[in-house]
């Protein structure tokens, strides 16, 4: 009877236990990285009544007749499960998102903690604002390396540290290249003997330079031939009449041009005079001037070239007509103006860039002007785009064009060993050579360029990087800056060769910049922040940013089986294993959130719901006892 009193007591004690451990749950619902316990029972110690038989003859097997005694805590689970992250805003508040655990020391012994509220204390150590537990993590070397292996260490950074100047070494550059671009705007400078009038337009090309044209030869003449009459009166004026001049037959005169068609000339009578000759050949022949010159009518054929092409022929001279009498032919043949030359001009430039030496001539296209047959143009200065005319044709002599170079600028500030700043200008500009660009580089101060100044820069025909190179042979620009830092050396780098990761040439507008430079001022530490994998990285006011320590996680192969050191810390036991350190994101499943913290994982309902069963299984064996005290009131009752 008894018994039952025992059973029920400690079935009170192990629900108020379940109780407290509901209570301290409920109590840290908003404690940062809290984990909540679970209470689990086991029945205790168990009375046996009768012990159990085996089947045996007739009879079957029989059951033990046992009794328990009661139940007792069997263990507290600590939920291990992943609290919500909450947003703070301070970047020394870091959450985990995963597994593992921060690792603090007190100067003897290392705890692990979920709760990432830390903060920078005076002498800048990461420390547990609740106890001043210092974080351990890795520090990183001056350069802002952190070493392989490196040891676990108070996490401390350096505030107030300054990072020295360092020197530009390298430049980047990248972007397009218009291949089509041109400013190559032509100017003639000097037309020398060659006629030329003028030469405007802008070069395809867009090389810039000085173009001196040399133009070698003779251009075309037209043929032409002066008639003799055969009258005495002296030189004529035009009034004579054609019948003084013996012309007693005007029906037969005709002219053809370049052996073609006969052209009769009509409307003439004996009466008419020299001047209405010359007019009625004008007039009705094509390609042919008849004029009045030193007394005699000339013929003149209006398109130069061989006369053999070119020329003008007349009907047979008879006695008394045109031909015989005004022009002389002997009889029975024609009047011919056939002493035209075919032009024997050529042309070649001699290209001079804006600033470098001369390059190898070439030869030039003349065009033909289709009305008078002469030379009167080039055609392909500067790949074309430029026109050259002769208004009265070409002629032997020299003619120099300037034109206006076609250019890129890109710029970038540069340091020197003392941080101060130079400014360097880089210029690409188009050269005569297809895919051939020049650079030049230049500074705005009182820099002095020792070497490598100038070079060029090639693309492949897909408009890919080919080379970049320096006209001395030398690979860096070479300095000095002249501000009592150290002379400097500077690489450049336009791309990867066959590749489109740098500067290209393409047909379309200019985008080539100088990207990034490798140097800087000195700067002073001015903020941080912290990246998932745990690495606090220092800004600094230069510009420049440094890493300068890593915070590491702790994992454990039983998490479960970690202490609790109150002030949500654990110590490590027996059964939890011994701590494994590594990076977030690397050796340890999680990453590390900045920013943030990891809320309490509490769920307020479930442990409601374990408070109402603790409190009836509370009830229930309270009941028990009073109803065991109830029974043993009746027994004693017995004897009365």
């Amino acid at each position: 009877m008894l018994g039952c009193f025992y059973s029920a007591v400690s079935g009170v004690q192990g629900h108020l236990f379940s109780m407290n451990v509901v209570g301290n749950n409920i109590a840290n619902v908003n404690t940062n990285g809290f984990k909540s316990g679970r209470v689990r029972f086991r029945e205790t110690f168990v009375q046996t009544l009768r012990d159990a038989a085996a089947p045996r003859n007739e009879l079957g097997g029989r059951s033990a007749i046992q009794m328990g005694l009661g139940m007792e805590i069997a263990s507290v689970d600590t939920n291990q499960s992943q609290g919500m992250l909450q947003q703070t805003g301070i970047v020394t508040d870091l959450g985990i998102d995963g597994e593992g655990y921060f690792v603090l020391t007190d100067g003897n012994r290392q705890y692990y903690t979920r709760s990432g509220n830390f903060v920078f204390d005076a002498d800048g150590y990461l420390t547990s604002p609740s106890n001043g537990m210092i974080v351990q993590g890795w520090l990183a070397g001056a350069r802002g390396e952190i070493p392989a292996g490196a040891p676990l260490e108070k996490l401390q950074l350096p505030f107030g540290e300054r990072v020295p100047a360092r020197a530009t070494t390298g430049v980047q550059f990248s972007g397009n290249l218009d291949a089509e671009a041109s400013n190559s705007t032509a100017e003639l400078a000097s037309a020398g003997t060659t006629g030329v009038t003028s030469a405007v337009g802008m070069a395809v090309n867009g090389a810039g330079g000085q173009h001196e044209v040399t133009i070698s030869g003779a251009n075309a003449t037209a043929s032409v031939a002066t008639g003799a009459n055969l009258s005495s009166p002296g030189a004529l004026t035009g009034a004579e009449t054609l019948l003084v001049l013996g012309v007693t037959d005007v029906s037969d005169f005709t002219l053809s041009v370049d052996g073609g068609s006969a052209i009769e000339i009509t409307g003439l009578t004996t009466s008419s005079t020299v001047s209405e000759l010359i007019n009625a050949i004008n007039n009705l022949a094509g390609g042919v001037t008849a004029s009045l010159e030193g007394g005699e009518v000339k013929l003149t054929r209006d398109y130069a070239g061989d006369g053999t092409l070119y020329n003008i022929a007349s009907s047979a001279a008879v006695a008394g007509n045109i031909t015989r009498q005004i022009f002389g032919a002997g009889v029975g043949s024609a009047f011919q103006a056939n002493s035209g030359t075919a032009s024997t001009l050529t042309a070649t430039d001699t290209f001079t860039p804006t600033g470098k030496s001369s390059l190898a001539s070439t030869a030039l296209t003349l065009t033909i002007d289709s009305d008078s047959g002469l030379m009167t143009g080039i055609s392909d200065v500067g790949d074309g785009g430029i026109t050259v005319n002769a208004n009265s044709g070409l002629a032997a002599g020299t003619l120099v064009i300037d034109t206006e170079d076609t250019s890129h600028l890109t710029s970038i500030i540069a340091f020197d060993t003392l941080g101060q700043e130079h400014t360097l200008n880089m210029t690409f500009t188009r050269t005569a050579a297809t895919n051939r660009w020049y650079w030049e580089v230049s500074f705005d101060g009182g820099e002095s360029i020792t070497g490598g100044q100038r070079g060029t820069v090639d693309f492949n025909s897909d408009g890919s990087f080919r080379e970049f190179s320096f006209d001395s042979g030398v690979e860096s620009v070479s300095l000095s800056p002249n501000s009592g830092a150290n002379a400097m050396s500077i690489d450049f780098w336009a791309g990867t060769v066959n590749r489109f990761d740098g500067v290209t040439q393409f047909s379309s507008p200019f985008t080539t910049k100088a990207m990034s430079q490798d140097g800087f001022g000195m700067g002073d530490l001015t903020s941080i922040s912290a990246d998932p994998s745990g690495k606090i990285t220092g800004l600094f006011s230069n510009g420049t940013v440094k890493d300068m320590g890593q915070v590491v996680l702790a994992k454990f192969k039983n998490p479960e089986g970690l202490v609790r050191a109150g002030g949500n810390l654990y110590e490590i036991s027996p059964n939890s294993g011994h701590a494994m350190v590594g990076a977030a994101g690397e050796t340890i499943s999680a990453k590390i959130v900045s920013k943030s913290l990891e809320m309490s994982n509490v769920d307020l309902s479930e442990e409601f719901v374990r408070m109402i069963v603790a409190q009836r299984g509370f009830q229930a064996n309270a009941r028990v006892i009073t109803t065991g005290d109830e029974m043993l009131t009746d027994l004693m009752n017995l004897k009365r």
